[in-house]
């Protein structure tokens, strides 16, 4: 059995004017239902990167400078002195800091960034 029902209905997406042949139906077209979900698919995925990115500002991974970590990489070595990793490199081929290499790594002794620090005039 099928009904002959016409209702006069407003397109969610578009906001045209059409007639629906169910009670439930919501868009004009095939065209704007799929317009329709792809625009809710990537609203919900701009909502959740908004969502991330405050989460990200409200606790900012800050670096423990102060840590008892005896040895360091070239970065967090960057963060702990406030320089560029250009200007560590150059400091660290002037031998004014000494490095060790473990492996292919480049690291550095808490100590000699400390000894470094009491020796800048």
């Amino acid at each position: 059995m099928s009904s002959n029902i016409k209702i006069s209905r407003i397109c969610d997406f578009c906001g045209n004017a059409f007639l629906a042949k169910t009670t439930v139906t919501r868009f004009c077209s095939k065209n704007c239902n799929s317009r329709f979900y792809k625009k809710k698919i990537r609203d919900k995925k701009l909502l959740k990167s908004l969502e991330e990115t405050h989460e990200k500002l409200k606790s900012p991974k800050s670096m423990d400078l102060g840590s008892n970590k005896p040895i360091l990489n070239i970065v967090e070595t960057c963060q702990l002195i406030g320089v560029s990793r250009t200007t560590l490199w150059r400091l660290i081929n002037k031998d004014r800091i000494k490095t060790t290499l473990i492996g292919r790594r480049v690291v550095i002794a808490r100590s000699d960034i400390y000894e470094f620090i009491k020796l800048k005039p």
